[in-house]
């Protein structure tokens, strides 16, 4: 069951998925998870993600984790903005993670950015996770 956490739940399944050493996770779809997997693999954190139909009116995402030299290429993967408090940022105020070597995902007015697009785009918005 997912809960009341969608997003956080995602975050750990792929946590978990990368610990187990596997090559593909599956996790229920939504917009926002997807919008999220779209930076992962634009920032080069996985290798691709595809929309699977499990049943009429259910899907699926299946997320094909990123392994360096048998080590995963996400090192850290945190859930910042929860649903019992929500964290918000202007854009002067967009952290840098490990000193901008990771990436904040950042829910903003032009769509689900990294923390750099964000900088670019001179917008601010909820700081959904980090990732190093």
């Amino acid at each position: 069951m997912v809960g009341s956490d969608p997003l956080g739940d995602m975050l750990t399944r792929i946590r978990n998925a990368q610990r187990a050493q596997k090559s593909t996770v599956r996790s229920p779809a939504s917009k926002l998870r997807a919008r999220v997997l779209d930076v992962l693999k634009r920032e080069g954190y996985i290798r691709n993600y595809e929309t699977i139909d499990v049943r009429p009116g259910i899907k699926e995402l299946s997320i094909e984790l990123k392994y360096h030299n048998g080590e995963p290429v996400i090192r850290e993967l945190k859930r910042v903005s929860k649903p019992g408090r929500r964290i918000y940022a202007g854009v002067k105020d967009l952290p840098k993670v490990y000193n901008g070597l990771g990436i904040a995902i950042i829910s903003t007015p032009r769509g689900v950015v990294s923390d750099a697009e964000a900088r670019e785009l001179k917008v601010g918005g909820e700081i959904l996770c980090t990732v190093f």
